[in-house]
């Protein structure tokens, strides 16, 4: 039988100033470790240390603009649009504009720190 998620856990976020990360599915919130699906809500100015994660990271855009640096240049991913970002490719992400942004996260396998092999 299909299984209801009453509500997503919030969880710390690394960057700059505080962004929220709600977690529907995923190791903290159901102790799914195949997949993690997440909303973010990051205020104008965000950014967090570049990392080089194990898992890939599909990336939807909801509202606003998401930056993405990466090792070849850098993306702007608007609403409506989405960035794929593979296992092992090295990427920053960002809300510059004013309006911050806000999105969903897919990780395969589940998001985890130990994986996610953040810059120092």
């Amino acid at each position: 039988m299909p299984k209801v998620v009453e509500h997503p856990t919030v969880i710390q976020a690394a960057g700059n100033v505080p962004k929220r990360i709600e977690e529907f599915v995923g190791r903290v919130n159901t102790g799914e470790d195949r997949i993690s699906i997440a909303r973010m809500v990051s205020p104008a100015g965000w950014e967090e240390p570049g990392q080089r994660p194990e898992f890939e990271e599909i990336t939807v855009v909801l509202r606003g603009m998401l930056r993405v640096e990466c090792e070849s240049g850098t993306l702007e991913v608007r609403a409506g649009q989405a960035v794929v970002a593979s296992p092992g490719e090295w990427v920053r992400y960002s809300s510059p504009e004013p309006e911050g942004a806000e999105y969903i996260a897919i990780c395969m396998p589940a998001f985890s720190p130990e994986t996610v092999h953040r810059d120092q």
